[in-house]
């Protein structure tokens, strides 16, 4: 099974090769907003995610922080796998 990050990862790969964006070198410290997706893209993810891993972290957060970086995004889709 692959993990969640995996998970993510592959998603922003394939939506950036869909929308013909260039992705930059994604590290955990990675701000999202340097990734080389766009707003589209990221909603794109997001929805993907929801069908691949049954869950949408933004509908059941506490608060209204969004993720910076994309260790945040994944931290956030892991703690609410748990």
């Amino acid at each position: 099974m692959m993990s969640i990050k995996a998970g993510i990862l592959d998603e922003f790969e394939q939506v950036a090769r869909e929308q013909g964006k260039k992705l930059t070198p994604l590290a955990d410290d990675t701000m999202l907003l340097e990734s080389g997706l766009d707003s589209l893209c990221f909603a794109i993810v997001v929805a993907r995610l929801e069908d691949r891993l049954g869950i949408d972290p933004f509908q059941t957060a506490e608060d209204d922080h969004f993720p910076v970086t994309i260790g945040e995004f994944v931290k956030l889709y892991e703690h609410a796998a748990v």
